[in-house]
């Protein structure tokens, strides 16, 4: 039976000027450089080193790394913008494809799929796991496991109707205690319920300031942001 291949992936973000400069930081030649890369196991030309200065190359991401090791700098400091997608916060991370699925508790091949797809679908344990192993904030997470217009979607049904029958729903794609978002829907409905009863507008229209501190053109989303940050002191 032929072994299918895992999904491709676009090249790794890799910015050439942040490349040059961080060489000439620390005065090294591409000879040099190469070398260094030679250490951490990628083989190459100083003409490569070249080439991914100048922008007519593009590392790949076991180069990358080794790259990020022979200049002594944070991977996410070459890629010339913050990480955006899974296979970025992997990368940044200097892990491969294997050691996240393996640390996570999942299949290669499903982790590999996720990557490729942006959309993730594992349990909260597993979610909270793969925030773990990426350093992810609670708002990249969701960003990067293509998870944002789903809870957009629940918080809108939580100040709309009953919060209780979405708590498990939201808690696989904000994996925190279940208790701190049950705390947290309470006070969001409450909120943004008094200004709908009062005419006040879509459920997106927030309760007056004196409503537990929410502001009158604060979006849900964000006050849900704010409150959870509050209640829990997770990153968000």
């Amino acid at each position: 039976m032929r072994r299918r291949e895992p999904p491709a992936l676009p090249p790794v973000p890799f910015s050439p000027a942040a490349a040059r400069a961080h060489r000439a930081g620390l005065g090294l030649t591409p000879e040099q450089v190469a070398a260094g890369t030679a250490a951490h196991g990628v083989r190459l030309l100083p003409a490569h080193v070249l080439g991914w200065e100048s922008g007519e190359l593009r590392p790949t991401e076991e180069e990358f790394i080794a790259l990020a090791r022979a200049l002594w700098c944070p991977p996410a400091q070459l890629m010339g913008a913050h990480p955006a997608r899974l296979r970025d916060f992997r990368v940044a991370r200097e892990l491969d494809q294997e050691a996240v699925a393996r640390r996570i508790g999942v299949p290669l091949r499903r982790y590999q799929q996720a990557e490729a797809a942006d959309r993730w679908d594992g349990d909260e344990a597993q979610t909270r796991a793969l925030a773990r192993v990426l350093g992810l904030r609670l708002r990249e997470l969701v960003a990067v496991t293509g998870r944002r217009e789903e809870l957009d979607r629940r918080l809108k049904q939580c100040v709309d109707g009953r919060w209780q029958a979405h708590v498990r729903a939201i808690g696989r794609i904000v994996p925190v205690p279940e208790e701190d978002l049950a705390a947290v829907l309470t006070v969001l409905q409450s909120e943004y319920q008094v200004s709908s009863h009062w005419g006040a507008g879509s459920w997106g229209s927030p309760a007056p300031a004196a409503a537990a501190g929410g502001t009158r053109d604060q979006p849900v989303g964000e006050r849900f942001w704010e409150l959870l940050g509050r209640r829990t002191g997770i990153p968000v």
